[in-house]
Order: structure tokens, then C-alpha cells, then sequence
């Protein structure tokens, strides 16, 4: 267990987000959202790759069939590595984002196979994104209105939804049906002006729910119960989003975002962490 944040490549991601272990291609794979670029890092051999995109990607989960699904700024991908650079396969579903100014932001598969994943203002000003779902029976709103969207988080028995409006400094949980309905919205967790505001977040094998605070300069654990547990300090004020990965699922990768933080040496950076608590697989999306 190491409690002290590593730094592992100082990449200086405009906007780091979306950090997905890849058990097919064996590296933490993330993205630039600004800068439209996709990122990996592989732990065995220390490598670092960036790839520019057409389009800015927002999100990655597993697809199911190999390779990837990306949330891009309007429209979700099935998406492969193979042959050494992103390249496109099909297009799930166009447009996403249909709204002028606006894109996809975060998003992850939950354990029946279905993606949920936000939409936001691009300039998070109005109050007019969304919370979708996306399964073989098409595209679905689920919930409305959010200004910065985040998360999500599903728990591992499919249960219970977690999802971030971040300028309100709220997490707020679902309870989650087998047919992909939510009921039940409620406040789960608050953030204080101290605490700065909610970002991306992910769930420990023992429900523990790791949260990222951006202008906050850390991520902290809270119990099933909302109460906090822990945290980890980062040396740079925008925390954006964290995941766990390695084969022992064991080493949490936490991304941040140099926009705004010039200042910052540090900024934009990915860094680990090994907090003695293992996490959970990444859910793929099954069509």
C-alpha cells in the first residue's frame, strides 16, 4: 500500500477525463477532452502514447465484441486499437448531442451491458444537459436538467446509480431496475466551497465510492452511507476523474486537467496510487 500519489507521466492534459483500464490491450487508457486527444499508459513497460483525434472523445468503456466504445463530442463509436492507432468501426448512434454548444461528458456500462453517460453546455453555463441511457432498444433520457454532468457509477450488483451535477456540488443516487429505469433520485452527497466540486468517480470491490474534486486537489473515499472515509492529495488543484486498473485491480489512476493552472508544474498530469483496497472490472457495453 503506498499513500503518497505517484506521478507517472506528466502528459499536461488540458482536460484529462474518462480513465479506463484496458484488460484487451493491457494499459489505462484516457482522454484529452480540449486538446481531442487519446492517451494511454502501460504499466509494465512505462510506455506513453497520445493519438490526435478528429473529434474530441469524452468517455471510453469496453465494448463487448473488442475494441471500444467512445463517447465523442455528438456521437458514440465502436472504436478499435488494433494496428496501433484509433480507428473507427462504426457509429452506435448520431447524433448524441444534438444541441448547439453542446457534447457528451462522462460516461461508463453498467453490469447489464447498457451505457449511461451525460450531456453538458460546453461553456457550463445553462442548465440544460441530460442523463442518458443507450441500449439495443435505442437512446433514452432519463433525467434532467444538469449544467455539468458526471460520473456515473453503478454499483456491482446493478443496483444503485450514482451521478455528479457538478456545479450544484451534488452526487446523487438511483436506485437502478433490471429494465434500466431509475426511481428514487436523492441527495447522497454534498460538497462544501472548501471541498470544491465533484467530478468523475468510480466504486471499490467494497462499495466505497472514490470521488475526484476539481479545484478541491484531492480524491476521497466515501462509505456506502455517504460518510468520508479517506482521501488522497494530489499537488495540483483540478482532480478530474479516477479508476482502478493492473491485472490486480489494485493501483487507483487519477487524471487532472492543466486548463487554468499554468501555475501548476504538475497540472494536467496522470497519476497512482495504491490505496490497500482493490477496485472493480470495468463493465462492458454488450449490444
Amino acid at each position: 500500500m503506498t499513500t503518497q500519489p505517484q506521478n507517472l507521466w506528466n502528459a499536461r492534459t488540458r482536460l484529462g477525463e474518462g480513465p479506463l483500464w484496458s484488460s484487451e490491450y493491457r494499459c489505462l487508457l484516457f482522454v484529452d477532452i480540449l486538446a481531442s486527444r487519446l492517451l494511454s499508459y502501460t504499466p509494465d513497460s512505462g510506455e506513453t502514447r497520445s493519438w490526435p483525434l478528429e473529434e474530441a472523445c469524452c468517455w471510453l468503456a469496453p465494448h463487448a465484441g473488442g475494441g471500444l466504445v467512445a463517447g465523442l463530442r455528438s456521437r458514440l463509436v465502436h472504436l478499435t486499437l488494433d494496428g496501433g492507432s484509433p480507428r473507427i468501426l462504426e457509429t452506435l448512434a448520431e447524433p448524441v448531442a444534438d444541441t448547439s454548444g453542446h457534447r457528451l461528458n462522462d460516461g461508463k456500462a453498467d453490469p447489464r451491458g447498457r451505457l449511461w453517460f451525460g450531456s453538458m453546455d460546453n461553456r457550463e453555463q445553462a442548465a440544460s444537459g441530460r442523463l442518458l441511457r443507450f441500449d439495443k432498444r435505442g437512446l433514452h433520457e432519463m433525467d434532467r436538467p444538469y449544467t455539468v454532468t458526471n460520473g456515473p457509477a453503478i454499483s456491482a450488483d446493478g443496483g444503485t446509480l450514482y451521478h455528479t451535477d457538478s456545479p450544484a456540488r451534488a452526487i446523487h443516487a438511483f436506485d437502478l431496475a433490471d429494465d434500466g429505469t431509475l426511481a428514487n433520485k436523492r441527495l447522497h452527497i454534498r460538497f462544501s466551497e472548501e471541498d470544491g466540486f465533484p467530478d468523475g468517480m468510480t466504486l471499490d470491490a467494497e462499495g466505497g465510492l472514490w470521488v475526484a474534486h476539481w479545484d478541491g486537489a484531492r480524491v476521497t473515499r466515501f462509505l456506502a452511507d455517504g460518510r468520508r472515509d479517506r482521501e488522497v492529495r494530489l499537488p495540483v488543484s483540478r482532480v478530474t476523474c479516477c479508476t482502478f486498473g493492473g491485472d490486480d485491480l489494485a493501483t487507483l489512476y487519477i487524471t487532472t486537467a492543466a486548463e487554468g493552472c499554468d501555475a501548476q508544474s504538475q497540472a494536467g498530469a496522470l497519476f497512482s496510487v495504491r490505496p490497500g483496497i482493490h477496485g472493480l472490472s470495468p463493465c462492458a457495453y454488450r449490444p
